[in-house]
């Protein structure tokens, strides 16, 4: 975009056999370049569109994350923060459709003819990202929470939906998870693709655990990173309206509009606990031990532990 920022240099390097599309369908998935899809909401082309066509605008913002980080909190965040506080579309619109997936097959309807700023989130690993994005300004939080705390919610998350494969097993389901033979790939190359793009101007990394930590302090940094100047009055609705509580009874954020064709809804909601920690009660010492070992080999370099409070 004309006086954007060239970042195609910030790009993840990916070998060249990576570039050749993969496209298979399954019962439940779609798989492109080897990452799994959820078929119901994907499809090869909502993800190409995604990748080479969508065109980036210089005022986007982009609510990235691996699954189960945050993602609707931060969409709430978001929607709260562009309306000042005021809460008439955090009760109205279905939060999908104030940040939808640029991925998605609904994404193209949603988004082009959508006017700026535009909230977007995404899924999608660095390398699969907007190609366009990388010649813009626009910005991306990417929000990333601790591993086992992800696998446990994705695994929770995955019996109470009709679309997605059910483990019912945690120890197989945890086996699934380190291997990154999840939806949306393995979350060590989802956040290490993102973590080597950290110290880029137009990106900022935000932890869930952080957030939970200190709601407040976590707002106020997003709204500098936007540019945001709100009054306390706005802060405070921003903070009020997003807390756990708020978003489990909100309809437009906890997915209760989504028929029982997609959701299990008597088996549990989509908000179950919003803490930190509750891999606890599923991993065994050994388990935790593997993927301890795991983060260790793959996250070396980023130091995470230490600066997002994962201890």
């Amino acid at each position: 975009m004309q006086g954007g920022v060239d970042r195609q240099d910030l790009r993840v390097e990916i070998p060249p056999e990576k570039f050749h599309l993969i496209e298979v369908i399954t019962q439940e998935n779609v798989v492109y370049e080897g990452i799994k899809f959820p078929q119901i909401r994907n499809t090869v082309d909502s993800l190409n569109y995604a990748q080479h066509e969508f065109q980036v605008r210089d005022e986007d913002v982009f609510n990235v994350t691996y699954p189960k980080s945050g993602t609707t909190w931060m969409q709430e965040i978001l929607t709260l923060i562009n309306s000042k506080g005021d809460l008439s579309q955090h009760k109205l619109i279905p939060s999908w459709e104030r940040v939808p997936w640029v991925e998605q097959t609904t994404g193209r309807g949603f988004l082009e003819n959508r006017p700026s700023p535009r909230l977007i989130t995404s899924h999608l690993q660095a390398h699969l990202f907007p190609k366009s994005f990388f010649k813009t300004k626009a910005k991306v939080i990417y929000t990333m929470r601790n591993p086992k705390d992800v696998c446990v919610s994705l695994y929770n998350y995955c019996q109470i939906t009709k679309f997605l494969e059910c483990i019912e097993n945690f120890a197989e389901f945890h086996s699934v998870f380190i291997k990154g033979d999840v939806i949306y790939g393995s979350w060590f190359d989802h956040v290490s693709g993102w973590l080597k793009m950290k110290d880029q101007a137009t990106i900022l990394l935000m932890s869930y655990e952080g957030m939970l930590q200190d709601p407040r302090g976590s707002v106020l940094k997003i709204c500098k990173f936007l540019g945001r100047d709100l009054d306390d009055a706005a802060i405070d609705s921003v903070v009020e309206n997003t807390s756990f509580i708020k978003l489990k009874n909100n309809q437009m954020s906890n997915y209760s509009l989504l028929s029982d064709e997609y959701m299990h809804h008597k088996k549990g909601s989509f908000f179950r606990k919003g803490i930190s920690g509750d891999w606890k009660n599923y991993f065994t010492v050994a388990q935790s031990e593997q993927l301890d070992h795991l983060f260790q080999e793959k996250m070396k370099d980023f130091n995470l532990k230490e600066k997002f409070m994962w201890d």
